[in-house]
């Protein structure tokens, strides 16, 4: 057997495969015989059928099969071999000359496109400069991450006061029946009502404001509640349950209590960063402020790389592709993507696939390393920033490492973990080899920044979603040592 690579030009070329009989046929023969111990065929016994009878049934698809299995193998390992650096895959060409006669022939030529990715000549140095984004906290927005801290960690307490509408009331609340408790009515032994969610009877929701504890208030819940998972939430039932109650009920309020929020004291300050890890109030206004900085990093970095990105587009807008290949890889490879598509959506489509590249050569030439402990690290940063932006900074090491362990677990994530953090370490050795422009903006500012970014990918996708489909279906990274191409099939030209 022998292959070869005849490059077209820069960036295409045609992969040959030639092959002869014996390359395959021994294959092809055990693989007869296994069929031939399998079979089962009426008038013969098992194992004996002959192997006339085997060849007749199974010796095309068996030939076919064991063919496009040394053509996939043997593509495969030319392409890690000689690190061809592809773009797509390879796409089966057809013979119009001629159709192979796997039962006939003795000699078989297997011809496949390719496309090529291109050398590329990208220098970066202090002559270019990036602008990165720096918040500067307004007062107001630390206020009311106080504020919301004061709030998420208050309490309920005990009062001996008349209740207000945002009290929260406790008691046990029965069913009545022409004013008497129902014999085998509902009976809610715990029951908890804020007057402030009674929103569609003002009359009823006055009964409770004002009231004290030992007092007793009827209530219709089906009159005070606007919808049925109010009312089965009030009374412990079944929402299914809700529509045939229309009784009256009494609440017998056994307490009252009222919201407090917490003070900026200790015990907040331990809540919510740990324990002794700040001892006054100014200390831990710098470490949530620091806090809330940090969440404006990965947006921060992210604006950094889609500038860069303009610069790598603006450096390698000459940049020779195989734009027929990929077109019409495009289409064979998506069976949503038409022309149309594939033609709008085509310009994004190839920057997409020259941001890899500059991304792959700037890993390649500086050797940028993605370890486990990276990704493991960057996980552990997302989840506690998911945390925080519920106010939950100084959760238990045990329990963040069990949440980092399920996000590992999910195929998707992990592959966005690595992308960030080959992103990361790329924006890293950008910093130190380009100039950095340093700009600092309010979060409102920022906020406005990132949403217009968002605004800008969108109309450069044209929201429509089948383009999308098109585009997400592009795969630019170049084959390496451990990736196999998939089936590129060859019925298309044999004749069966």
């Amino acid at each position: 057997m022998n292959i070869s690579l005849n490059k077209t030009d820069n960036v295409n070329g045609v992969i040959t495969i030639e092959m002869e009989r014996a390359d395959f046929q021994e294959n092809v023969n055990k693989s007869l015989n296994q069929f031939r111990r399998k079979a089962n065929i009426p008038g013969f016994r098992q194992g004996k059928v002959p192997m006339g009878v085997i060849k007749k049934l199974y010796g095309t698809s068996v030939m076919t099969e064991e063919v496009n299995k040394l053509i996939n193998t043997s593509l495969s390992n030319y392409i890690q071999e000689n690190k061809l650096p592809l773009l797509g895959e390879p796409l089966p060409k057809e013979n119009l000359d001629k159709e192979l006669d796997l039962e006939k022939d003795e000699k078989f030529t297997f011809d496949f496109e390719i496309g090529l990715a291109p050398e590329l000549n990208m220098v970066f140095d202090k002559n270019d400069t990036i602008p990165y984004y720096k918040v500067k906290l307004e007062n107001e927005k630390l206020e009311q991450q106080l504020d919301s801290y004061k709030q998420n960690f208050g309490t309920y307490d005990k009062i001996e006061e008349s209740a207000i509408e945002t009290d929260l009331i406790k008691g046990k609340v029965v069913e009545l029946e022409n004013g008497e408790l129902k014999e085998d009515g509902i009976v809610v032994e715990e029951a908890i009502l804020m007057p402030s969610y009674i929103k569609k009877d003002e009359e009823i929701k006055n009964r409770f404001v004002g009231a004290n504890a030992g007092d007793e208030v009827i209530i219709n819940p089906s009159k005070a509640y606007d919808n049925e998972s109010e009312i089965a939430s009030f009374l412990g039932i079944p929402k299914e349950e809700v529509s045939g109650i229309t009784s009256d009920f009494k609440f017998s309020i056994a307490e009252i209590t009222r919201f407090k929020e917490a003070e900026l004291n200790q015990e907040l300050f331990d809540k919510v960063l740990g324990e002794g890890i700040v001892d006054d109030e100014d200390a831990f206004k710098i470490k949530i402020e620091e806090s809330l900085n940090n969440q404006f990093v990965p947006d921060a970095d992210y604006l950094f790389m889609r500038e860069a990105r303009e610069v790598m587009l603006d450096k390698l807008q000459d940049l020779e592709l195989p734009e027929e290949f990929l077109k019409k890889w495009l289409k064979l490879s998506n069976e949503e993507a038409t022309d149309e598509l594939i033609e709008k959506d085509f310009p994004n489509i190839l920057n997409d696939i020259k941001y890899q590249l500059a991304k792959e050569k700037i890993v390649k030439d500086n050797d940028i390393k993605t370890e486990a402990s990276d990704v493991q690290e960057l996980a552990t940063q997302v989840a506690q920033m998911q945390f925080a932006q519920y106010g939950m900074s100084n959760l238990p090491a045990e329990m963040l490492q069990d949440y980092v362990k399920r996000m590992l677990e999910k195929e998707e994530t992990v592959n966005g973990l690595v992308s960030r953090v080959i992103e990361n370490k790329i924006a890293i050795w950008l910093k130190d080899n380009i100039s950095v422009e340093e700009k600092v903006i309010t979060a409102d500012e920022f906020t406005t920044l990132t949403a217009r970014e968002s605004q800008k990918i969108d109309d450069e996708q044209g929201n429509v979603e089948d383009s999308q489909e098109v585009e997400d279906s592009v795969e630019v990274e170049m084959i390496d040592e451990k990736e196999e191409n998939k089936d590129a099939g060859i019925e298309n030209n044999i004749e069966e």
